[in-house]
């Protein structure tokens, strides 16, 4: 079984059996074989059933009697579970998936960017500070921007003081987290920290026209360079079709 660090047996299993469905292996309607997942996991029946459970929790697996445990329909998958957004980011996002989590954002932020400015407390915009300073301090640490984007936007989020809108932070998250995987571990991205900078005034303004069309100008800048990160990809498989030349 592939280990996934930090997780016990049960939590191996879980996220190890996740990712193959989401990847694919196995197809809605399928049957699945508890003991096979027993012999390649290389864990005891009592952690495949445990591990199952979880996943029909989350919609991936159902059991009936005569039939077993098999795939359900990708419909009836909790797509919002954070699970579920980070296993279908963990490997090669599709672009259906990159353009749903961004069309996601175009509607949560501009929202949750309308009410921070008014509802902000000393509070929220001292967070929200910490992590445009961490921002800033990332340099060229991927990993430490990654973590500082999230906390901004996450800090956004909370400012807007809506219970369920702060519960849109797991999608924000997953739509974020990919993203900056992809441009900052290509070294191809331009300085998001004036814009985040932007946004940040014009919340300390209680300004929500301006903190919108921060956010938008944020997004855009986001999407373009999402763009310039994947396209070097997109040429070389594009290049490797072409028929050689006579």
């Amino acid at each position: 079984m592939v280990t996934h660090p930090g997780k016990g047996l049960h939590g191996q299993a879980v996220e190890e059996l996740g990712r193959r469905i989401i990847r694919g292996d196995y197809p809605p309607g399928s049957v699945v074989d508890p003991i096979k997942f027993e012999t390649e996991l290389g864990v005891s029946k009592t952690v495949v059933r445990e591990a199952m459970r979880v996943l029909a929790s989350k919609g991936l697996l159902e059991s009936k009697q005569k039939r077993g445990t098999t795939i359900r329909p990708r419909a009836d998958w909790n797509l919002l579970d954070s699970d579920l957004l980070r296993w279908q980011g963990s490997s090669a996002p599709t672009d259906d998936f990159l353009e749903d989590l961004a069309e996601v954002r175009a509607i949560v932020e501009p929202a949750g960017a309308r009410l921070a400015a008014t509802r902000r407390t000393e509070s929220d915009l001292v967070a929200i500070r910490l992590a445009l300073d961490a921002m800033a301090a990332a340099g060229t640490d991927a990993d430490a921007m990654v973590e500082a984007d999230l906390a901004f936007h996450r800090a956004l989020l909370d400012a807007a003081h809506n219970e369920l809108l702060s519960r849109m932070e797991v999608v924000i998250e997953a739509g974020l987290r990919i993203r900056d995987r992809i441009v900052h571990g290509a070294q191809h991205f331009s300085d998001s920290v004036p814009v985040h900078r932007e946004l940040l005034r014009a919340i300390e303004a209680g300004d929500p026209d301006a903190a919108v069309s921060a956010v938008e100008s944020l997004l855009t800048q986001a999407s373009k360079d999402l763009a310039a990160a994947v396209q070097p990809k997109d040429d070389r498989d594009e290049a490797a079709t072409e028929p050689p030349q006579e």
